[in-house]
């Protein structure tokens, strides 16, 4: 009897619970992921001369893998995620000329040096190498890949491999479709073949400094992840010929310019340009994207107002337009954005007031995809493209996408309680924020803010010019984690009812022109200390040092605020403060004029002089008028 099919254990805790495997020697397919598997291979392993596909990964394998170089038969082989002691060494595979796909992350691995290598006689389709250790100082590129033709993905990220940028693997293999090397140590320029890309009487592209103008030609792209690189210059025109372009991101470079208004006849979703060097207007580049997802803009040097188009991109969740040089009001139409999450408009040039129709927002979780699952030719890193599935046979699909799962999320910053965080994936259909300080904004807080949806979880609108009492229908937003009202104008008392917000972890009214005693010590409220507070002369009561038995009492009329000098002046508290010094002066020189007589009789000649010097001055110009009368 002949078994042909696939073997696959589960839960083993010992290798040596399929040893006895070896003398089924026409086995075709074994899969072992995924156990507890412990100790070296059997060198009976050897007699697998019929086997096409073996997985070993996800195990505690130790020792050598010199019992595999004999499978001349195996096609794909996995040994990720092992403890394998001896460093894996690829002249072990060079014999396996039927291998097509190779696995080897999280292993050990020692390179093999020039004066011993082989001509391999394997030809990869798949080499996956990435997040490995490394026996000695060799940390180049294994010299097998230099003997490598007709390979189609390639990931050895994550590896802090030296040595100049390998341009000879785009020229050798003109097949690829992935190629990951991020998280490396390459130096040089990143020279792309140009004859890969319609272009046959230029051979090469030096993109250290431009954006490539060819990838305008890669009609079927979906996506685009070129952050964090030095890429230099403008967005050419030319990539607005991606009209299937869904994901679009080259954030944190030094790309200048205007942004190209040419990108509205395209279906983009998510469009990330923060932290470059980009100037001039806002575009109307996104008016007709009813698919729009996230805009993000941060960090440029953009000028203009918001444009009232924004109010049609009904789709969009995401919106940062913070840290730029925009200038107007908060144009009403926004309001209209019932999807959104999150708003950044912060470290701008904006005044006027705060919309009261910002309560439409519902802040409701979404069900938007935040990873770039499903997009297919994804560039990551230095303009790299993705695919995210790999049909290995008819029979087995592997997906590739392990490597770079938690790098494929899309990735926003927001601030809140009082820092930067990074927001990545799925999370941020679930995170709500409105951040509107450091701008000239004026006027009263709405109370219609009191009416955002629960969901809201941080508000910021510190560092603006808003005047005028603390709302209490803010009390109502259970679910606010932060809220930040610092370096403004606000008077009154800091409603009581702001205690039964459960949820904060961050609040702060510091420097205002707040009075009154500071909120009972309960609920979040007794985790707030003094820098919450402070910056309010008028305000007492713990965690303040201010005693309000000696400020007096809370007085709840309106007090009269002065514009030009931004000062106030409670009117209460000045008539109390005049008749306390007037009786205090008062009694202060009866006590002299008791006490010494000298300055007694001075002061009583001081008295008699001024009485006839008015009553001369009285009479004199009486008897004047009089005449004149008489006249």
């Amino acid at each position: 009897m002949i078994l042909l099919g696939i073997i696959t254990i589960v839960e083993a805790n010992n290798s040596s619970h399929f040893t006895g495997l070896c003398e089924l020697r026409n086995l075709r397919e074994i899969s072992l992921y995924n156990n507890h598997l412990e100790g070296i291979l059997p060198s009976c392993m050897a007699n697998w001369t019929s086997l096409h596909f073996l997985d070993l990964s996800e195990n505690h394998f130790s020792g050598n893998v010199h019992s595999l170089s004999d499978l001349r038969s195996l096609e794909f082989l996995s040994l990720s995620n092992n403890e394998f002691l001896n460093p894996i060494t690829f002249s072990s595979f060079f014999n396996l000329s039927n291998l097509k796909f190779l696995f080897g992350d999280n292993n050990k691995i020692a390179f093999e040096t020039n004066s011993h290598t082989r001509v391999p006689t394997i030809q990869l389709r798949l080499f996956k190498l990435s997040r490995c250790s490394f026996n000695g100082l060799n940390k180049t590129l294994p010299t097998f890949l230099h003997y490598q033709y007709d390979m189609q993905e390639i990931d050895l990220s994550h590896n802090n491999l030296s040595g100049t940028f390998p341009t000879w693997l785009l020229e050798n293999n003109t097949r690829l479709e992935v190629l990951i090397l991020r998280n490396n140590s390459f130096t040089g320029s990143f020279l792309v073949p140009y004859e890969h890309y319609l272009y046959p009487n230029i051979k090469e592209i030096d993109i250290s400094s431009m954006l490539p103008m060819w990838m305008g030609n890669m009609s079927q792209l979906t996506t685009i992840v070129m952050a964090n690189n030095q890429l230099e210059g403008p967005i050419p025109i030319e990539l607005c010929k991606l009209f299937n372009l869904e994901f679009f991101d080259l954030s944190e470079n030094n790309l200048f310019g205007l942004v190209p208004s040419c990108f509205n006849l395209s279906i983009i979703k998510f469009f990330h340009l923060n932290k470059n060097f980009f100037s001039g207007p806002i575009p109307n580049v996104f008016q007709n994207n009813s698919n729009l997802v996230t805009l993000n803009l941060r960090d440029n040097y953009l000028n203009g107002s918001i444009p009232d188009w924004i109010g049609r991109v009904s789709s969009l969740s995401i919106l940062l337009l913070g840290a730029n040089h925009l200038e107007g009001r908060i144009p009403i139409q926004l309001c209209l954005l019932q999807k959104l999450n999150l708003l950044d408009l912060s470290y701008n040039k904006l005044f006027g007031p705060i919309p009261h129709c910002l309560s439409n927002f519902t802040f409701k979780a979404s069900d938007h995809d935040f990873t770039l699952g499903g997009l297919s030719g994804v560039f990551v890193g230095k303009i790299i493209p993705i695919t995210w599935a790999y049909l290995i046979t008819p029979r087995y699909e592997f997906a590739f996408e392990e490597a770079t799962l938690e790098d494929s999320k899309q990735e926003v910053e927001f601030t809140t309680k009082t820092k930067t965080y990074s927001y990545k994936g799925d999370i941020l259909n679930y995170m709500s924020g409105v951040d509107l300080s450091c701008n000239r904004l004026a006027g009263e807080i709405p109370p219609e803010l009191g009416k955002i949806s629960n969901n809201l979880r941080a508000m910021n609108l510190s560092h603006n010019n808003l005047t005028g009492p603390i709302p209490t229908s803010i009390s109502n937003l259970k679910q606010m984690e932060s809220l930040d009202l610092s370096y403004n104008n606000l008077n009154g008392t800091i409603p009581p009812q702001l205690t039964e917000m459960t949820s904060l972890e961050v609040f702060s009214v510091a420097h205002n022109n707040l009075s009154g005693t500071t909120p009972d010590r309960k609920n979040q409220f007794i985790t707030f200390e003094e820098s919450s507070y402070e910056g309010n002369p008028l305000l007492c009561g713990p965690p303040l040092h201010n005693d309000c038995t000696k400020i007096g009492p809370a007085f709840t009329t309106p007090m009269d605020y002065e514009e030009e000098g931004g000062s106030f002046m409670d009117m209460s508290v000045f008539y109390i403060s005049f008749v306390v010094v007037y009786i205090t002066v008062l009694l202060g020189i009866v006590a002299v004029l008791y006490i010494n007589p000298y300055w007694r009789r001075a002061w009583f000649n001081l008295i008699e002089v001024c009485i006839d010097t008015c009553y001369c001055f009285v009479v004199v110009h009486y008897c004047k008028l009089f005449k004149f009368r008489l006249a």
